[in-house]
């Protein structure tokens, strides 16, 4: 479970990195919303993988850790609305320059 959890975790960033790194603004909206998942699943671990513990304090000897549940909860939230910020933003500088590379420049153009 833990290999397939880090598999995840680590091609989730790799592509987030990837999509970054590109030069169109659709792109990196995708791999800043693929990291914020990775970041996500990373603090989700940071409580212990555990099966069949309980979310309440006092049924069992062994409870799950709430505090990575609400950092993750409030985390989706933030990432939402940096998504939807982003997302404005992008469409803006789209309408505006007529292109959607994040240099403003379209390299595909001739130049003067």
């Amino acid at each position: 479970m833990e290999l397939l959890y880090a598999l995840t975790l680590g091609v989730l960033t790799s592509c987030g990195i990837y999509l970054l790194l590109r030069a169109r603004t659709f792109t990196v909206i995708l791999g800043l919303t693929l990291l914020s998942h990775a970041v996500n699943l990373y603090l989700f671990a940071s409580g212990r993988l555990a099966t069949s513990a309980p979310a309440i304090v006092g049924f069992a000897d062994h409870s799950a850790d709430p505090l990575p549940q609400a950092l993750v909860l409030t985390a989706i939230v933030i990432g939402f609305a940096m998504t939807a910020f982003v997302v404005v933003l992008a469409l803006k500088a789209a309408v505006e320059l007529r292109n959607d590379h994040v240099d403003g420049e379209n390299p595909d153009e001739d130049r003067p």
